[in-house]
Formats: C-alpha cells, sequence, structure tokens
C-alpha cells in the first residue's frame, strides 16, 4: 500500500481534502493533508509567507512518514511539491500534479508562460492595498472553481477559502535534473477546468515531460465534485 501527502492550492487549506482522505484510507493507503503556512487554520502572517516556508512545512510533514509518500500536489500546491522534491527527493515516492501549475528552474507563478488561466479568471483576482496578498471575487468563485460541486462543497469553500500571498507568487522556484529530475511524476489533467484550462494544463506539462499523464472529466475541484474516481486515480498511479 502506499502513502500519500497531500498539497492543497492558494486560498485553500487541507479541508479541501476531506472527501479524498477517507476515500484513500479505504482502499488501505495512509493520507495525510496539511494546511501550508498562511492557509486553513495556520495564522502566519502573510507577509511572512514564503516559498521556503511551504516547501519547509511539506518537509516537516515528510518527516513524519515511515516510507516516502507521494506528493500530491493541487494548482499552486504543483509549484510547492516542485519545491519540496528539490530539496527532499529522497523523501518523496512520486509526484503528482493535480491540474496544478508546472513551471521550469527560476521561474516564478507571476512570469509563468504558459497563459494557463483564461481572462476571467484572472481579472478576479483582488490585490489588497498593500500588495501583500491576493483574494478571489467570491461572487465568480463558484464558476472558477467549482462549477460541478454541491451547493454544500461551494457553502464550505466560501467558509474556508482565505487571502493568498502575494510574495509567494513573485518567488523564483528551483527544480534541477539531479534532485526534482530524478523523482518519477505524473500529471492528473481536468477537462472542464475553468481556473486552469485544459490547453493550458497540457501546455504546461509538455514543457517538462511526464511518465504518465491521466484525464479527468470536471471543474478544477475534483476532490470535492469526485473524490472516489480521483482517489481510484491516485492509488494506480502511486502502483
Amino acid at each position: 500500500m502506499a502513502s500519500f501527502l497531500l498539497i492543497h492550492g492558494a486560498w485553500h487549506g487541507a479541508w479541501c481534502w476531506h472527501k479524498v482522505v477517507p476515500e484513500l484510507r479505504a482502499r488501505g493507503h495512509a493520507a495525510v493533508a496539511i494546511d501550508l503556512p498562511g492557509h486553513g487554520v495556520d495564522r502566519t502572517p502573510l507577509a511572512e509567507v514564503t516559498l521556503d516556508g511551504y516547501a519547509s512545512r511539506v518537509g516537516e510533514a515528510l518527516a513524519a512518514f515511515d516510507e516516502p509518500p507521494v506528493l500530491v500536489g493541487h494548482s499552486m500546491g504543483g509549484v510547492v511539491i516542485t519545491e519540496a522534491a528539490e530539496r527532499f527527493p529522497d523523501q518523496v515516492a512520486g509526484l503528482v500534479y493535480l491540474t496544478a501549475i508546472v513551471l521550469q528552474n527560476g521561474e516564478s507563478m507571476m512570469d509563468n508562460p504558459v497563459k494557463a488561466s483564461p481572462q476571467g479568471f484572472t481579472a478576479a483576482f483582488q490585490m489588497s492595498d498593500d500588495g501583500v496578498s491576493i483574494d478571489f471575487d467570491r461572487s465568480l468563485m463558484k464558476e472558477a472553481f467549482y462549477a460541478d460541486c454541491s451547493e454544500a462543497d461551494v457553502a464550505l469553500a466560501e467558509a474556508c477559502l482565505v487571502p493568498q500571498s502575494a510574495g509567494v507568487w513573485r518567488e523564483p522556484m528551483t527544480c534541477t535534473p539531479e534532485r526534482w529530475g530524478r523523482v518519477r511524476r505524473a500529471y492528473v489533467t481536468c477537462g472542464d477546468d475553468r481556473a486552469l484550462t485544459l490547453e493550458g494544463q497540457r501546455g504546461m506539462l509538455e514543457r517538462v515531460g511526464f511518465e504518465q499523464v491521466v484525464a479527468m472529466p470536471g471543474s478544477h475541484s475534483p476532490f470535492l465534485a469526485q473524490p472516489e474516481l480521483l482517489a481510484r486515480h491516485l492509488a494506480a498511479l502511486a502502483g
């Protein structure tokens, strides 16, 4: 059986995996979801949140596993698991990018050369006056993230989303063939994603190269809309 460490995306927290964790455990796997600094119940001030802090938090979680887990990163979490695998390659069994951002060495989320998000999505960003955080227009939230989710799932998300550190999006990421490059990796696309378009997902993964690519239907949030199907794909990729 495999172990999984689940990493959320921007604005989200460990809460977004609450349906997937029991699905994986029911199949005999170990599964843990964590809050990155400044997300979920973690109250790190956003002015102090960094990509280094994200990767360090993942490193702390990796150290608690008896065996190296598969790192699963959703959306922004793709950058986080890349950075973590670069730092801790021997503690990671594999990487799964779930409709996730994939960059090359030295690139940042702000300067991603693949314009993976539609214009209407980025127009919903709301920068704070001090430039420290980015929020998302909640009136556009359902369409962007949860188009195929239940009203209960949308209500949960509305209650749990938090502003996102803007500084993290400006930081260049590090990945080298010698470290991150030796960890096996897979990508899961979502066909009706309105935050990262299918064309954008394919554009990012083709720049990097993946050993396995799995196609799922649905929106940007399969962990809420299709947890059982997602768990089956994750288990198969880990195998």
